[in-house]
C-alpha cells in the first residue's frame, strides 16, 4: 500500500516541473489519468488476490484519486504561471 502511494506521489512531484505550455499541460493531464488508471488496476488486482482488504483498497484508491487530482490541478495552472 505504501509503495503505491509513494509511486503516485513521486509521479505528482516529477510531473509538477514539466514545461509550461498547453501541450505540456495536456500531456501532464493525460499522464495523471494514465497513472490513476494503472494504479487502480493494480489495487484491484491486489484486492482480488486477497493481498489487501476492501477497506485498504478503498483507502489506497482515495489516495491515488487525490494524487491524480493534484496532478491535474497543477497542470491547469501551468499556463497561468509566468515562464
Amino acid at each position: 500500500m505504501k509503495k503505491i502511494i509513494a509511486v503516485a506521489s513521486a509521479a505528482v512531484l516529477g510531473l509538477s516541473v514539466a514545461a509550461c505550455d498547453s501541450a505540456a499541460e495536456n500531456e501532464m493531464e493525460d499522464q495523471a489519468e494514465e497513472m490513476e488508471d494503472s494504479m487502480d488496476a493494480e489495487i484491484d488486482a491486489m484486492e482480488d488476490a486477497g493481498e489487501i482488504t476492501d477497506d485498504q483498497a478503498d483507502a489506497m484508491e482515495d489516495a491515488v484519486d487525490e494524487d491524480a487530482e493534484a496532478m491535474e490541478e497543477a497542470a491547469d495552472t501551468m499556463d497561468a504561471e509566468p515562464s
